[in-house]
C-alpha cells in the first residue's frame, strides 16, 4: 500500500517496459565485448596490444557518463521527459556504429569505431540506471535493477549466440581471408544494430517519467528537504590545489620510472621483465586526475561554482559513505570482468583449442565457441537475476552480493582447471551469477543512498569506479600477463579470480544508509 504523497509502486508490466531497452543495449555491448578482440586480431593486432586498443571503451565511459548524468538531471520536457531523449539519441548513434564496425578496412578504423560505439552506448545506458531510481520506490528498486539484469543477460545470450548460430544453422562462413572480417561477424553486428534501436524505442514510447516537481514532492513526503551537498562539505580551493599537485607529481614520477625502465640505463634488478609503453597511459591518467583538481581549485577560488564541471567534481568528493564503500567493490569487480572481456577469446582459443593464428579455422572455431559460452553465461545471469527478486527478500543485499562474487571467483579458477572445451559451460555458472549480481545489486543499494535530484549525476559518478579499473586493466594486464605468466592469456583468469575475492571481502564492509 502506498502512503500519501509517496512514490507509488509500479506493476510488473510497467517495470518490464521501463527495462526492456536494456535488452538492446546489452546486445550492443555483448557484440562489442565478444567480437572486438577478434576483429582487432583479424586486422593484425597481436595479443600484447589488445589491452591498450581496448582503452577507448573505458575512457569513453569515464568522460561520457558523468556528463550525460548531469545533463539528464537538468533536462525536462513535458513531451519527451527527462532521460528518454538520451535513450533515443544514443541508440541511433550506437546502431549506426554497429553497422560500420565490422566493415573497418584497417586496425585504426576499427579502434576508432570502438570509441564511437562505446560513447553512444554509454549515452544510452547511463540514464537507464537513473531511470529506475527515478520511477520506483526503494522497496521495488531491487526488482527494477534485477529486471534490467534479466534483460542484460537475455540480450547478451542473443548477441553471443549470433555468430555460432549463423555458422551452424545458416551455413555462413566463419572464416575469411587474412585481414577480412568473417561474414558471420558482419551479419551479427547488422542484426544487433537493428535490435538495439527497436528495443530502446519500445521503452521510449511505452513509458512516462515524473517531473522534477513531482520528484521533489516525493522527497519532501519522505522527510528529505536538505540540500544534497551542504556548502560546508564542499572541498575548498586550497584542498583541490594540494590534491591536484600531489597527483600530478605522482604521475610524473611514475612516467619517469617507466622511461628509465625502458631506456638504455635500464636497472639490472628488472632482469627480463618487459616494461610496456602502455604504462605511460597509466601515468597520464594519474596526472590527469591531478589536473582536474587544479582546474576545480582555480574555478572555486574565482567563485565559479555553478557549472557542470564543478558539480561533477564536487559530487565526486562529497559522495555518501555507502557510495564510497561500494566504489571499492566496483573497482575489483570490474577489473575482473575487463580481464575476461580482453583475454577470454585469445585465452580459450590458445589454451583450449591450441590456436594462435587468427586466420586459422581452429581459432575461428574457438572464438565462435567462446562466444556461445558467453550466451550460456548470460542466460544463467538472466535466470539468476529473477532469482535475486526472491532471495533478496530473505538475505540482505550486501551478503548476497558477496556470495555471488565468490561463486564468480570459483568460475574464473575453473577456466584453468578445465581443459575440455565442451565443459567450459561449467565455469559459466559462477560467472553468470556474479555478472547478474554486479549489474543489479550495487545499483539497488546506491539508488537508496543518493537524493532524487542528483540521481543522474551520481549514477554517472558511480561509473567512474567501473571505468577506472577498466583503464588500469587496459594498461596493467598486458604487463602482468607478459611478465608473470609468460604471455599466456588464459592466466588473466587467475588475476580475475583474485580480484573477485577482494571485491567480495569489500562488500561485507558496505553499510546501507538510505536517504
Amino acid at each position: 500500500m502506498t502512503q500519501a504523497g509517496q512514490k507509488p509502486a509500479l506493476n510488473a508490466g510497467q517495470i518490464w517496459n521501463m527495462s526492456f531497452g536494456f535488452l538492446g543495449i546489452q546486445i550492443g555491448f555483448e557484440l562489442q565485448n565478444g567480437n572486438v578482440s577478434r576483429i582487432f586480431q583479424t586486422l593484425g593486432a597481436d595479443v600484447g596490444s589488445l589491452a591498450i586498443l581496448w582503452i577507448a571503451a573505458p575512457m569513453t565511459g569515464l568522460i561520457v557518463q558523468p556528463i550525460i548524468g548531469h545533463l539528464s538531471d537538468k533536462t525536462w520536457s513535458p513531451r519527451f521527459g527527462r532521460r528518454r531523449p538520451y535513450f533515443l539519441v544514443g541508440a541511433l548513434l550506437a546502431s549506426l556504429a554497429l553497422f560500420v564496425m565490422p566493415n573497418a578496412p584497417v586496425l585504426w578504423v576499427a579502434a576508432g569505431m570502438l570509441w564511437i560505439m562505446d560513447a553512444s552506448l554509454n549515452v544510452t545506458m547511463e540514464p537507464f540506471r537513473a531511470f529506475v531510481g527515478d520511477n520506483l520506490p526503494d522497496r521495488q528498486r531491487t526488482v527494477g535493477y534485477a529486471m534490467q539484469s534479466f534483460f542484460i543477460g537475455t540480450g547478451a545470450v542473443l548477441a553471443g549466440a549470433l555468430p555460432w548460430m549463423m555458422t551452424n544453422w545458416l551455413g555462413l562462413s566463419n572464416v575469411a581471408p587474412a585481414g577480412e572480417i568473417p561474414e558471420t561477424v558482419r551479419w551479427a553486428f547488422y542484426i544487433g544494430g537493428a535490435a538495439l534501436l527497436a528495443a530502446v524505442s519500445w521503452t521510449v514510447f511505452s513509458t512516462k517519467e515524473y517531473s522534477p516537481e513531482q520528484l521533489a514532492a516525493f522527497e519532501v513526503a519522505r522527510g528529505i528537504a536538505a540540500p544534497a551537498t551542504p556548502v560546508a562539505a564542499l572541498r575548498t580551493a586550497p584542498q583541490f590545489a594540494r590534491g591536484g599537485a600531489a597527483w600530478i607529481v605522482a604521475g610524473a614520477i611514475f612516467a619517469a620510472l617507466v622511461m628509465i625502465a625502458r631506456g638504455g640505463s635500464r636497472p639490472a634488478f628488472l632482469g627480463t621483465i618487459e616494461v610496456a609503453q602502455d604504462l605511460y597511459v597509466l601515468a597520464g591518467l594519474i596526472a590527469g586526475f591531478g589536473a582536474i583538481q587544479l582546474i576545480a581549485g582555480m574555478l572555486r577560488s574565482q567563485g565559479r561554482n555553478h557549472n557542470g564541471f564543478m558539480e561533477v567534481v564536487s559530487d565526486l568528493f562529497a559522495m555518501p559513505r555507502t557510495m564510497r564503500q561500494l566504489a571499492v567493490v566496483q573497482f575489483f569487480s570490474w577489473f575482473a570482468m575487463f580481464a575476461l572481456w580482453i583475454y577470454g577469446t585469445p585465452g580459450v582459443t590458445e589454451y583450449h583449442f591450441g590456436a594462435t593464428d587468427a586466420a586459422s579455422a581452429a581459432y575461428q572455431d574457438g572464438a565462435d565457441w567462446w562466444s556461445l559460452m558467453g550466451s550460456v553465461r548470460n542466460g544463467l545471469a538472466a535466470a539468476a537475476a529473477l532469482g535475486f527478486v526472491v532471495v533478496a527478500a530473505r538475505i540482505d543485499r550486501t551478503r548476497l552480493h558477496a556470495i555471488n562474487l565468490m561463486l564468480g571467483a570459483a568460475g574464473f579458477a575453473a577456466m584453468l582447471l578445465i581443459r575440455d572445451p565442451a565443459l567450459l559451460w561449467v565455469p559459466q555458472i559462477g560467472l553468470g551469477i556474479a555478472w547478474a549480481s554486479i549489474v543489479a545489486l550495487p545499483y539497488a543499494i546506491l539508488a537508496g543512498c543518493v537524493p532524487a535530484e542528483k540521481m543522474g549525476i551520481y549514477m554517472g559518478v558511480f561509473n567512474i569506479f567501473i571505468v577506472v579499473p577498466q583503464l588500469l586493466a587496459a594498461t596493467l594486464l598486458g604487463f602482468l600477463v607478459t611478465n608473470i605468466f609468460g604471455g599466456e592469456p588464459i592466466y588473466a583468469m587467475v588475476i580475475a579470480a583474485v580480484s573477485f575475492v577482494m571485491a567480495a571481502a569489500a562488500t561485507l564492509f558496505v553499510k546501507e544508509e538510505f536517504v
